[in-house]
């Protein structure tokens, strides 16, 4: 009996410690980049608040991420054996305590704060979710507000609020503050078409209390007749009609997802995920058939801000030029997918977790989809010259690999995708879709509008105001090796005069090598050129510099004064390309703290230090733009503009990488090597 008993004790323990290794494995990252863990991010608010008891201390974590390990030091983890190399696990955190900003570093392992200072200079950290949702309630609390609403007719408990960042426009000093715009939700959920107009409401955030309120004039709010966008709102007659399609994979998906890193045909990459840039790629390299080996194309990839400025300088909107990354959070702001409609039937999803104003942890299910897209072609040739030979046809399917999320800032949906091409290539893309911000007028037709109103008639008392989108990207491109040079290829008219041909032209290059972060400054179309991130050191076998090109999409400048308080602020679109020496601290172009930033710590500021950037370790940042002049087609819900670039292998691989890939219903299938 009692060697049963210790058997059955022995069974039981065995069975415990299997369940604990089990577990406590699910709890751990994989790689040194992984996005906190729920675990994680709970360490972090329990040393915090160890040291600041929220007894008696006001405390909010407006940022909670991955403290960037040493670069040279996760490269050699790579190489290297498990267990050989040791990535310190930290945390770089934001938080407000009693009204001041502190930066603290945390050893996630030995749970001990590492540094803490404090932030002195301009600018404010990302607005959290939670003080945000308090500050849209004050209103509905304020006599003077709820006075406002009744003189205007209007239902206080149709009314909600929204916060919209205040900028800065030259002031001396600067508090926590939003300013508040209010919207009627009666009969539909398409508030942002029904704005109630000329109420100034400032919030003091730290106070949590209105601290200016003006009714400026009433005016009427436009009608929600056909704004309400809900499937089960609307009514006959629907179209066009669409025929469904169904996917299946008979071998299964072509990818495989361990933990955060993605394996696909010649691919491999990490994907991370942040409070403040949303998804962040990282450690992509492409199989070489002919090298036999894996070849490092990109060490980091994310958007590093979103500068939206609104066109229309009246008081009701000067205000509104919005960094959507540094002020609201691309991450905070991802918003959960729904499967077969933001992503194909076939796609897996990625959980995160976030946080929340206090510490803790709060998942965010299906917040990156994954998944195969078919249908394109890869390449074909149809071949008729060749005399007595029937017509011969080859072709070659094309099969790309998606990662997609989706940021919802306000008013504004940002489906963001990364497509991997087995050709080499790596397409980023934004696609826009949401609704107009809209101001309202009198005019019901654009003959009665008599004033410029900065914006398009899209709806009877409904102006879609003019505006723009502009995107940054972060791309720390590590083309077959860290070190790597810029240059800029032009493309050049050169007249014949000698009689040597019966052409009077032709065009030809003329290759420079950027030496300096000056150099590489470029405004895109203003010539043609082909942009380019060489490795200098390494060549093809007939001699050419390896490297990878820029495409860009659809370029746009800014149109405002550099001197713009938006504009200093937004320097960083200036240009449409730089190039700056890799350095871990700059990695947000507008700046560490960006609300109510002052333009002080941009791209634009590092780089003129000129520092040099030939055949070093370099960041390309590309800005992507759009200028917004709404439409009616935009109203009341816009369907996707989109917009986006290519980062295309130039001279990296000897011939096509993809002349022996076969399509997917070719009889003969070849796994490629792993």
């Amino acid at each position: 009996m009692p060697s049963s008993m210790n058997l059955m004790l022995l069974l039981l323990l065995l069975s415990f410690l299997s369940f604990q290794a089990v577990h406590s494995s699910s709890l751990q990252f994989q790689h040194p980049l992984d996005p906190l863990t729920k675990q994680e991010i709970t360490t972090v608010q329990t040393v915090v608040q160890r040291k600041y008891p929220t007894s008696n201390n006001t405390l909010t974590f407006n940022y909670i991420g991955l403290h960037d390990p040493d670069k040279p030091s996760l490269l050699k983890w790579e190489h290297s054996k498990p267990g050989t190399v040791n990535i310190p696990r930290k945390s770089f955190v934001i938080a407000i305590i009693n009204k001041q900003t502190h930066e603290i570093v945390i050893d996630l392992t030995l749970k001990l704060i590492l540094s803490d200072n404090i932030h002195t200079g301009h600018g404010f950290p990302t607005l959290s979710v939670e003080e945000q949702n308090d500050a849209i309630l004050l209103p509905l609390s304020y006599k003077p507000f709820k006075d406002s609403i009744k003189k205007r007719g209007l239902n206080l408990s149709e009314v909600v609020c929204a916060t919209f960042s205040v900028g800065w426009y030259g002031e001396a000093n600067s508090k926590r503050a939003v300013k508040l715009d209010c919207f009627m939700k009666e009969s539909t959920v398409n508030i942002y078409v029904r704005p109630i107009s000329e109420l100034y409401i400032l919030v003091d955030l730290d106070l949590m209390k209105i601290i200016e309120y003006h009714d400026r004039a009433i005016h009427p709010v436009p009608t929600a007749d056909n704004t309400d966008y809900r499937l089960s709102n609307q009514k006959p007659p629907f179209g066009p009609k669409q025929h469904s399609l169904a996917t299946h994979q008979p071998q299964g998906p072509g990818f495989q997802i361990n933990g955060h890193s993605i394996s696909w045909a010649n691919w491999k990459f990490h994907i991370g995920f942040d409070s403040r840039a949303g998804v962040v790629l990282s450690t992509a390299s492409i199989y070489d058939l002919e090298k036999h080996k894996s070849r490092r194309v990109m060490y980091r990839g994310y958007i590093s801000e979103l500068f939206v400025p609104y066109q229309d300088p009246s008081e009701d909107w000067y205000f509104k030029t919005f960094f959507d990354a540094g002020e609201f959070g691309f991450g905070l702001s991802t918003v959960s997918m729904k499967p077969n409609r933001d992503c194909p039937s076939h796609a897996q999803f990625l959980d995160v977790f976030l946080h929340t104003g206090d510490g803790s942890p709060s998942l965010l299910e299906n917040a990156i989809c994954v998944f195969e897209k078919y249908g394109d072609i890869m390449w074909r040739h149809t071949e008729t010259g060749i005399p007595d030979v029937t017509e011969l046809l080859e072709s070659r399917t094309e099969v790309n690999l998606v990662v997609r999320s989706v940021v919802t800032v306000g008013n504004y949906d940002n489906i963001i995708d990364w497509e991997f091409k087995a050709s080499g290539s790596i397409k980023p893309s934004i696609a826009l879709t949401g609704i107009l911000e809209i101001k309202p007028v009198d005019a019901k037709h654009k003959s009665e509008i008599k004033k410029d109103e900065h914006g398009t008639l899209v709806s009877a008392n409904s102006v879609g105001v003019y505006h723009d989108h502009f995107y940054i990207y972060h791309l720390d491109l590590d083309i077959d090796g860290v070190d790597n040079s810029f240059e800029q290829t032009n493309l050049k008219t050169v007249r014949v005069t000698d009689g040597s041909s019966k052409r009077k032209s032709y065009w030809t290059v003329e290759t420079k090598t950027a030496n300096t972060e000056s150099d590489a400054k470029i405004s895109i179309g203003m010539a043609p050129a082909e942009l380019a991130i060489v490795n200098p050191n390494k060549k093809t076998a007939v001699g050419n510099q390896v490297g990878y090109r820029l495409i860009s999409g659809a370029t746009a400048h800014p149109l405002l004064t550099e001197d713009d308080y938006p504009q200093i602020r937004g320097a960083f679109t200036n240009h449409n390309v730089w190039v700056t020496p890799y350095n871990r601290s700059e990695k947000w172009a507008g700046g560490l703290y960006v609300d109510q930033s002052r333009g002080e710590d941009t791209l634009a500021v590092w780089t003129q230090k000129n520092r040099n950037i030939k055949n070093k370790d370099i960041v390309l940042w590309h800005v992507v733009g759009i200028h917004h002049v709404p439409a009616q087609e935009d109203f009341p819900m816009m369907p996707l503009l989109s917009t986006g670039f290519e980062l295309r292998p130039t001279n990296f691989f000897d011939r096509n990488p993809v002349l022996k890939t076969l399509s997917p219903n070719d009889v003969a299938w070849r796994e490629c090597p792993k």
